[in-house]
């Protein structure tokens, strides 16, 4: 997108927007995990924990909001999925880890590391992942060895990358 992704308009309104209102729908707490240098919109209500500003990896996120959740299991969601649903967050952090460090959902085999529920383990297996920053996300996920949910409809999992799928969003949401 070119520039700061959580305060681009869709529809009127900041993209972070969507998730979040999905988010506080389902869960007691929930907070923005965010580079120092992040350009946010005006958020009501929602903590915002400032991660290290290098490397710059999404495990980075991860593993400091692990680290800031006093024990509890941390739900990810990026701020760019317009399309999550409350019961795919409920079914998400209602799952079953059975014994794994995370519950990562997968659509069509392929994981979905960015809305998933990490649980106080996942942070050492995840740790050296984020400070060397070199394997993909999808890859260093894979290798904890995650609990899989399997989700049929992937639409959840549409996010917002170029000014192409910002209109494409918008026109899923038209109905078009």
């Amino acid at each position: 997108m070119g520039g700061a992704k959580a305060t681009v308009t869709l529809r009127g309104r900041p993209l972070i927007y969507y998730p979040l209102q999905v988010l506080r729908s389902v869960l007691v707490d929930v907070a923005i995990v965010a580079k120092v240098d992040t350009e946010l919109p005006i958020l009501a209500d929602v903590a915002v924990w400032i991660e290290p500003s290098a490397p710059r990896h999404p495990l980075v996120g991860i593993v400091h909001a692990i680290g800031l959740a006093d024990g509890r299991p941390v739900l990810v969601c990026a701020a760019d999925l317009p399309f999550v649903t409350a019961a795919l967050v409920t079914a998400i952090v209602s799952a079953d880890p059975a014994g794994s460090p995370a519950v990562v959902p997968s659509c069509r085999g392929e994981l979905q590391p960015l809305l998933a529920m990490y649980l106080p383990a996942a942070a050492a297996a995840l740790g050296r992942g984020a400070l060397e920053g070199s394997r993909p996300l999808r890859q260093e996920v894979a290798a904890i060895g995650p609990a899989l949910l399997e989700v049929e409809d992937g639409r959840a999992f549409f996010n917002v990358n170029t000014p192409e799928d910002l209109l494409r969003a918008a026109a899923i949401m038209d109905g078009i």
